[in-house]
């Protein structure tokens, strides 16, 4: 017989909205006990994301259920691929998963409250905003099966925290905590209270806007891509675009008549 545990998927979103009325997404890891991401993960997680791209929120919070955020891969997933396979793998995951989660118009934040793991961290790494518990530990252990983590995870720390930072976390295999990568600005904030605080931080960006922080992690890109002369290059025009939106004209005529802090925003 086949439990009701075991007929769940092993990631699943829900959408609700803010007290504002924003719409929010809840993307979930829980395969429980280890949260592994074998096949039926990484399937869930895809669909997932293309759920989100079809259909963006106004802010995105990606979490785990459980002891663990994710303990890593399951090593079924490599067992036997050719040279081309592997290939095809890694491309797949990034072209279904790291790449359109990570230009997905809107803020998307990361909580890790325990441990977290590979292509677990590897995701972290692609959100905009990664908070976790001071309990939480992260590390890229793939040299314990010969491979090097392959889904964004050394570029991205090395964005983060530096190459030579990078190079050190990989090579080593070893787990850092929360504070040490809080320190080496990988992890943006330590919260007793993970959860509720990256949930009232999704809720706080839902809220704001929407169009504005698209208009932000689009010129960041573009420094990521082409360095500060590309990125001064795309500004302009991703950015005077802003004032086409109903929420920059309502928010500068909130500011003229009664002060700051005073405006709401749509997402349009």
């Amino acid at each position: 017989m086949t439990s009701s545990t075991e007929n769940l998927p092993p990631a699943r979103l829900e959408r609700s909205t803010t007290e504002a009325g924003a719409p929010v997404a809840v993307l979930t890891f829980d395969a429980p006990p280890l949260n592994l991401f074998g096949q039926a993960m990484f399937d869930a997680v895809t669909a997932a994301v293309a759920d989100l791209v079809a259909n963006p929120p106004r802010a995105l919070l990606l979490r785990a259920e459980g002891k663990v955020v994710s303990a890593g891969v399951d090593v079924h997933v490599f067992d036997g691929l050719t040279v081309e396979q592997g290939a095809e793998l890694w491309r797949t995951l990034f072209t279904r998963i790291i790449q359109p989660l990570e230009t997905l118009p809107c803020p998307v934040v990361f909580a890790a409250h325990g441990l977290t793991l590979t292509a677990a961290f590897e995701i972290a790494l692609a959100c905009d905003i990664v908070l976790a518990g001071p309990r939480a530990k992260f590390g890229l252990v793939e040299t314990v099966v010969g491979l090097t983590p392959s889904m964004g995870g050394p570029q991205r720390l090395a964005e983060r925290a530096g190459s030579g930072r990078a190079r050190e976390l990989v090579m080593t295999g070893d787990l850092y905590d929360a504070a040490t990568l809080n320190d080496w600005g990988v992890v943006n904030a330590v919260h007793d209270d993970v959860d509720a605080a990256a949930r009232e931080l999704t809720a706080r960006l839902a809220d704001g806007p929407t169009r504005a922080h698209d208009a932000t992690k689009r010129i960041v890109s573009a420094w990521r891509s082409g360095g500060i002369e590309h990125a001064d290059s795309v500004t302009p025009e991703v950015s005077g675009a802003l004032f086409g939106t109903d929420d920059l004209k309502g928010a500068v005529r909130s500011f003229l008549d009664v002060g700051p802090g005073k405006a709401t925003y749509t997402g349009r």
